[in-house]
């Protein structure tokens, strides 16, 4: 058991405060470090009195904590997750990429960019597809696409946008399921819990952020074994594995 916790975060939320109540119940010295705020050398060795033994990094921007992570890693100090699986996980073509590797069951992808080559690859997978950003979370931008008329205002849209990570179109088939999918929490090599996300009534998406709310799920063992298979294709660690329900 570490001497000592840090947890770098750049906004406290629900999350941060439970783990911090729960390592103060379990006597463990915690350090609260706003990654805001935080400026690193990248030489020499990380200062134990500021960082302690071990570090959890909790950034909601996902560069920023990207980065922190690899100049901590590289003096030395543990940091959970890892660089590489942040860096993996909080990019779905990587993560796909890792998937598709490990054998565990994706859906049918594509990546593109330009949009003329991203309309090439919808006519592949065929409509409905989705198109979603590389990069970024709470189901923003994620786009339901029905047809070529609907692909074109689509990416017209993402190529007027001032961002080169929309420049890389990647593409999935639609996934004939029930409005909800299934998020498991894989804890090194154990799954703590699974749960299902239902979208809101009408809606498409399930993020929680959107809207859509969990319910306890029973993991199976058809569900353990693809969720343990997905987190130790991305390096393993703290992580939140999502699968969906289909015929296929």
């Amino acid at each position: 058991m570490p001497k000592k916790l840090s947890i770098i975060y750049d906004r406290t939320r629900w999350e941060e405060k439970a783990l911090i109540k729960a390592a103060r119940r379990r006597r463990i010295s915690t350090n609260l470090i706003d990654g805001k705020s935080i400026c690193l050398s990248i030489g020499g060795k990380y200062d134990s009195e500021t960082y302690g033994d071990i570090i959890l990094q909790r950034c909601i921007s996902y560069f920023r904590g990207l980065h922190i992570s690899a100049v901590l890693e590289r003096k030395g100090l543990p940091v959970v997750n890892s660089f590489n699986t942040s860096l993996i996980c909080g990019n779905k073509l990587f993560t796909s990429l890792a998937l598709e590797n490990a054998g565990v069951p994706t859906p049918k992808t594509y990546v593109a960019f330009t949009s003329e080559a991203a309309l090439e690859a919808l006519e592949k997978i065929g409509y409905p597809a989705v198109v979603k950003p590389v990069v970024g979370s709470w189901g923003r931008l994620v786009s339901p696409v029905r047809d070529r008329a609907t692909a074109e205002a689509i990416l017209e849209h993402r190529e007027q946008m001032n961002n080169a990570l929309l420049q890389i179109h990647y593409i999935q088939e639609m996934v004939e399921r029930p409005p909800r999918d299934i998020r498991t929490i894989v804890v090194g090599d154990e799954v703590a819990v699974s749960v299902y996300r239902s979208a809101p009534a009408g809606a498409w998406r399930t993020n929680v952020a959107l809207g859509a709310t969990t319910t306890p799920c029973p993991t199976s063992s058809q569900l353990e074994d693809i969720a343990l298979r997905a987190a130790m294709a991305v390096g393993g660690g703290v992580l939140a594995v999502d699968a969906m329900e289909s015929p296929n």
